[in-house]
């Protein structure tokens, strides 16, 4: 066997042992903590002590649950909504058109990404505070809406900027030589096109706000959300609630993401088939 095999042999063995080792890193702790919350045991312990369902008729029978529940469906929902607007706006703006400080926008459109989530909460948390006793205002979802937009928009921004970077504009200047109006170019053309990173953009800019427990924690006031709810619970003890919990959201998540790729899959082949009969 020669020098160069053994050598190809010895990259093919790491290389797919970095691989094997990284899955083993991120996915053993999911299925450990799926697993606990199928447990019968009060504690957290392995092995697993018998199978049961009691802690997912637990978390539902908690009373504060729902209510986070629902305080943090509103609170992704709103921040999905106007971090992808604001995001496609942005990267819009960016990438397809020259201005005036085109340089100084696009920095500080980075900018809250350098901050960390829990200095961004706390700065925020004063800034509201003192705008609060001038204007005689308390903090609430709205106010978490606010920080989870201004962290979370430079995300979107990007996501939809790199859809942007890949995209044909002579299939528009063909729509428009076509006889097509603006209206329609846009309906027919542009929007299909970009929708996967738009839509991409809001899956990530949803979970991002799911989970995002430093801003909601400094900001939301007294509304109740999923990640104020753990930490209050896991502040008195842990509990297979919590596993039960995160295997909830972890599965729409999932769903989520694949939804993502089945729209990005479907419109490289759109695409592809409008470049073909042009």
């Amino acid at each position: 066997m020669s020098r160069h095999h053994l050598e190809t042999k010895l990259a093919d063995v790491i290389l797919y042992g970095a691989v094997i080792a990284v899955l083993v890193f991120f996915y053993i702790p999911i299925v450990t903590l799926v697993a606990f919350s199928f447990t019968e045991s009060r504690f957290l312990t392995f092995p697993i002590e018998g199978f049961s369902l009691k802690w997912y008729t637990a978390l539902f029978a908690e009373r504060n649950f729902l209510p986070a529940l629902w305080g943090s469906v509103k609170l992704s929902f709103l921040v999905t909504l106007l971090s992808t607007a604001l995001g496609a706006s942005g990267a819009v703006a960016w990438m397809r058109f020259s201005f005036r400080f085109q340089r100084s926008f696009q920095v500080l459109s980075f900018a809250p990404l350098l901050f960390p989530q829990l200095m961004l909460g706390v700065v925020m948390l004063l800034w509201f505070s003192v705008l609060g006793n001038i204007f005689d205002f308390s903090m609430g979802l709205w106010s978490a809406v606010l920080g989870h937009v201004v962290y979370i928009t430079p995300f979107a921004l990007i996501i939809i900027a790199v859809q942007i970077h890949g995209f044909d504009e002579t299939l528009e200047d063909a729509a428009r030589d076509s006889g097509c109006s603006n209206w329609e170019v846009l309906r027919e053309i542009t929007l299909p096109i970009l929708w996967p990173g738009i839509f991409s953009a809001g899956i990530f800019a949803f979970l991002l706000s799911w989970g995002n427990f430093y801003l909601t924690y400094s900001l939301a006031g007294t509304a109740r959300t999923l990640p104020t709810f753990v930490f209050s619970g896991i502040a008195n003890g842990s509990s297979p609630i919590f596993p039960a919990l995160a295997t909830l959201t972890f599965v729409p998540a999932l769903v989520l993401v694949g939804l993502a790729d089945f729209f990005r899959r479907r419109a490289a082949a759109r695409l592809k088939l409008s470049v073909s009969d042009a």
